[in-house]
């Protein structure tokens, strides 16, 4: 999400896609987000959609390659930010739903709580500007093709 592009194309909604490549236990992807990250990336739509469509944002689900350990949390997480009810990442996970996914994937280590072992809270830290992980150099990369079409500084990490 770049702040300064939407508030410069000031959409009528905000429509948004929410893959759950971007965990760190994707295989592919390589971006290296925890719960608490994605949970962030999740928030930043929420409060543009408030600021600048008056609240109407239509977030989609979309890939990943973990459909046991990362999407159900990821989702869930998505989810209780669309409705204003945004879960504590300590929130034990439910003994059925424990149950379910270690009969749908009996190899597969569950998580105990709606966190991937991260500390709570995690601090969140605005981006610098830096590109040094390969999450940053993908960030970096789509603010230089984006950014100059609408006037922002790419480098400037408030647009």
């Amino acid at each position: 999400m770049v702040p300064g592009v939407v508030r410069a194309f000031d959409p009528d909604v905000l429509v948004t896609q929410h893959g759950t490549d971007s965990h760190r236990e994707d295989p592919l992807a390589d971006l290296n987000l925890s719960f608490d990250g994605q949970r962030t990336s999740y928030q930043a739509p929420c409060r543009h959609a408030e600021t600048v469509t008056g609240g109407r944002w239509l977030a989609l689900g979309g890939g990943g390659y973990c459909p046991v350990r990362v999407a159900p949390t990821a989702w869930a997480h998505l989810l209780a930010i669309v409705s204003g009810r945004d879960i504590d990442p300590a929130t034990p996970l439910s003994a059925e739903w424990l149950k379910r996914a270690a009969a749908a994937a009996p190899e597969t280590p569950l998580p105990a709580d709606m966190s991937d072992g991260t500390p709570h809270p995690v601090p969140f830290r605005p981006w610098d500007g830096v590109a040094e992980a390969p999450i940053d150099r993908a960030i970096m990369d789509t603010r230089s093709m984006v950014c100059p079409l609408h006037g922002q500084d790419p480098r400037d990490p408030r647009d």
